[in-house]
C-alpha cells in the first residue's frame, strides 16, 4: 500500500518536472501556449495523468497534443531520473477543458438569471387560482348539529 501523501507528492513534482521540460527542452513548432494544470498518479507509482491547458483553436489544440505526443519519450526519461523511482511511470496527455466548462457554466447562469428577471416581472401581476380561501371554516353563528348553547 502506497501512502497517498507520498503519491500527491510524485504527482505533483512531475507535474513541475513535465512544464519546465515543455518550457526549456521542447522545441516542437507545433507546440503553442500551453499550461501543465495538473497531474494524477496510480497509487502504485506505474501510470501518470498530465493535464494541460492550450490558448488558441483548435487546430493549436490538435498539434501540442501531437508535440506532446512526439516528446513523450523526453518527458518520461527526465521524470524517471528525477524521481528516482524503480519503475518510470508511462505518461498520458489529457487536454483540460475546464476553461470551456467554466465558460459554458457562466453563460447558463446568465441565462438563468435573465430569465428569473422574466419571472419575477409575470408574477407582479399573477393572482392565485382558485378560491381566495381554500379552506373551509365553521361560521361563529351556526352551532354544529346536537349542541345547545
Amino acid at each position: 500500500m502506497t501512502d497517498p501523501a507520498r503519491v500527491r507528492r510524485h504527482a505533483e513534482r512531475i507535474r513541475e518536472l513535465v512544464a519546465t521540460v515543455v518550457r526549456t527542452q521542447i522545441k516542437d513548432p507545433r507546440l503553442g501556449m500551453i499550461t501543465i494544470t495538473d497531474a494524477r498518479i496510480t497509487a502504485d507509482l506505474r501510470d501518470a495523468t498530465v493535464f494541460y491547458t492550450v490558448l488558441g483553436d483548435a487546430a493549436a489544440k490538435t498539434g501540442t497534443a501531437a508535440a506532446l505526443e512526439s516528446a513523450k519519450g523526453l518527458l518520461r526519461s527526465t521524470v524517471g531520473k528525477a524521481l528516482g523511482l524503480r519503475y518510470t511511470p508511462t505518461l498520458s496527455f489529457v487536454l483540460d477543458d475546464v476553461q470551456d466548462h467554466a465558460k459554458h457554466i457562466d453563460e447558463l447562469l446568465a441565462t438563468a438569471r435573465e430569465s428569473d428577471a422574466e419571472i419575477h416581472r409575470r408574477a407582479a401581476g399573477a393572482h392565485y387560482a382558485g378560491d381566495p380561501q381554500p379552506y373551509k371554516l365553521e361560521e361563529p353563528d351556526e352551532v354544529p348539529a346536537g349542541e345547545e348553547r
